[in-house]
């Protein structure tokens, strides 16, 4: 079992919300590993506007939509964060503008029902359940989950990927369930799919660029551990006096 299987399986809320944390640090250690020149600002400033600017954007609108110019960045986002494919960026592109806020404004109507969402948006050229997963993510964090590499690996029973509609709706189903499992041990706990998805893309990356950096959630996790012992013991301790 790899770290982030067991991270994903057991991880506590504390240890969860600590990898979210760290996303920040990682995206900058996985940004300076791209050699192309100014590949590393082009990552960094494609990464916030895409966490951070695009979601106002299209939950700014009503009905939400994406638009042709949003989407192509999307996909030059997606690309420069995973594998590195050309041809895509140049056919989606070659989707009309008005087909694209259609399509889009009919998947994001179709939510919460991702299978019908994701087929509302592949109608578009270089458009598949990934990148469709992306648009989601974006406009809808509180339904759907990027079907990032990184954040699919670590979940048992997924790999080899597929990148199909029914490889999608396995992942989505894993991800809610770790959701309630979060929400069950804290209460408090605001988890969306889209946070799971980004605290397992960064648990996954730090696993392979710096581990160390694991080590201060290996910490709470022993902390935990701890405190949960003295209070069994202090429990044992009570019942003790009181016979």
């Amino acid at each position: 079992m790899s770290t982030t299987t067991k991270f994903f399986t057991s991880g506590s809320p504390s240890a969860w919300d600590k990898a979210l944390g760290l996303y920040g640090e990682v995206i900058k250690l996985k940004a300076s590993n791209i050699k192309k020149p100014g590949g590393k600002k082009d990552l960094l400033d494609l990464d916030k506007w895409y966490q951070e600017d695009l979601p106002k954007l299209i939950q700014g609108r009503e009905p939400k939509y994406i638009t042709h110019e949003e989407i192509t960045k999307l996909m030059k986002w997606k690309l420069t964060r995973g594998k590195f494919r050309p041809r895509l960026n140049e056919m989606v592109q070659e989707n009309k503008p008005d087909l694209v806020e259609s399509a889009s404004k009919k998947a994001f109507k179709s939510l919460p029902n991702l299978e019908k969402a994701i087929k509302e948006m592949t109608v578009l050229r270089a458009v598949g359940p990934a990148t469709a997963s992306a648009i989601l993510a974006a406009g809808a964090p509180e339904h759907a989950p990027f079907m990032a590499d990184e954040s699919m690996l670590p979940i048992p029973g997924l790999a080899p990927l597929k990148y199909t509609p029914v490889q999608y709706a396995q992942y989505s189903a894993e991800v809610k369930a770790c959701i309630t499992r979060l929400q069950k041990e804290d209460s408090t706990a605001e988890w969306t799919p889209h946070k799971v998805e980004i605290a397992l893309w960064t648990h996954y990356m730090s696993s392979k660029l710096q581990p160390s950096l694991l080590a201060q959630l290996d910490d709470g996790e022993k902390r935990k551990a701890s405190d949960d012992e003295d209070q069994k013991g202090a429990k044992r301790s009570k019942r003790s006096d009181t016979k």
